[in-house]
């Protein structure tokens, strides 16, 4: 299953007090390896077992605090495709096109991807899209016609929601509505992979969209470029990080001042399983870290794996870390961990460089 072999090392961060004090690595001359690939493979590949058992009757699959979702449903299909399987194909063909059909089954008239209403039902659709366009191409044809007409909805919802008037500040972003009129880093990068991975297979996506959404991300860098805000003026961490530095990197605006930065404070001040969204940062950091290469990826990659492999549970599940996650449930953080621990499989787009 795994395409590429990479070195284990010992993930070490500490302070270096230099003319500067800039944060940077140490970087011992030996160290025990704390993870292996086969540790991976063993804890990716109960991770689907357990996402398999949790899928409904009808393909879906549920966050707990709301009962089924497009968001959830979305996030355990792209985690069988992360590691390989293929829509109809193999152990789990089956259960990820059932996945698909359920997904497409709940477009709205408007194009919004959603099966319950939630205060923010933005997260889902742009999660839901975003998983319509990595597998669109992996479909039947039949099944690939449909996927293709709905993604097309989904992103005309996008950018009809990115074009409603908003204040300065908030332009070119993303909130919890369609029609909000203001706008945050979290809503607007699920929007934005989602309108990356649409324009990359032929859809629609004007350039303007993207660079209105890339001004944005810049807006909520802090003072100095030292990470990502939730909005602009507020403060980072390592969750907001990771997301900044995704979503400036998907769009093709490389190692700007505001990502080393982002991905340097990172590197002083890494994602830990205490921290607030934690599964939600692992995806993020590890995708953002990914593409900024380098130790930045090496290092975070041997940072958060042993981590992630500890925390796991003998049936597969990957608990939440604190109340910040809890009410997602298992199937939700399960995902999240799959997706991050799958990058050097390259079987997704966004895991391309």
């Amino acid at each position: 299953m795994r395409t590429l072999l990479f070195r284990c090392t010992l993930f070490c961060c500490v302070l270096l007090l230099t003319g500067n004090s800039s944060p940077v690595f140490a970087q011992p001359a030996e160290a025990p390896p704390k993870w292996t690939d086969e540790g991976v493979d063993r804890a990716v590949s109960l991770a689907l077992e357990y996402l398999a058992k949790r899928q409904h009757p009808n393909g879906s699959w549920a966050v707990d605090s709301v009962g089924e979702s497009t968001a959830a449903t979305s996030l355990a299909v792209m985690s069988f495709l992360a590691a390989g399987h293929t829509p109809g194909d193999g152990p789990y063909g089956v259960q990820i096109e059932q996945g698909i059909r359920w997904v497409l089954d709940h477009q709205e008239p408007n194009g919004m991807l959603i099966h319950k209403t939630s205060h923010g039902p933005m997260y889902s659709h742009g999660i839901s899209t975003l998983m319509l366009a990595e597998v669109v191409g992996m479909l039947s044809v039949e099944d690939a016609d449909r996927a293709r007409r709905a993604l097309e909805k989904a992103v005309r919802l996008i950018l009809e929601a990115q074009a409603i008037p908003k204040n300065e500040r908030h332009q070119g972003g993303w909130r919890y509505q369609p029609a909000s009129r203001d706008s945050d880093l979290s809503v607007t990068g699920w929007q934005l992979l989602a309108l990356r991975a649409a324009k990359d297979i032929g859809c629609d996506v004007p350039a303007e969209a993207i660079d209105l959404a890339v001004d944005y991300i810049q807006r909520c860098a802090t003072r100095e470029n030292k990470g990502f805000a939730y909005q602009p003026g507020g403060g980072a961490t390592p969750t907001r990080n990771g997301t900044g530095i995704l979503c400036l990197e998907i769009c093709g605006v490389h190692e700007s001042p505001e990502a080393v930065g982002g991905a340097d404070r990172l590197m002083a001040e890494p994602l830990e399983p205490g921290d607030s969204y934690y599964y939600y940062g692992v995806y993020y950091c590890s995708i953002g870290m990914f593409k900024m290469g380098g130790d930045y990826w090496e290092k975070t990659r041997d940072h958060l794996t042993p981590k992630l492999l500890e925390i796991q549970e003998a049936d597969g599940n990957f608990p939440a870390q604190d109340a910040s996650e809890r009410r997602q449930g298992g199937v939700y953080t399960t995902s999240l961990a799959v997706l991050a621990l799958a990058i050097d499989y390259r079987y997704l787009p966004i895991y391309q460089r």
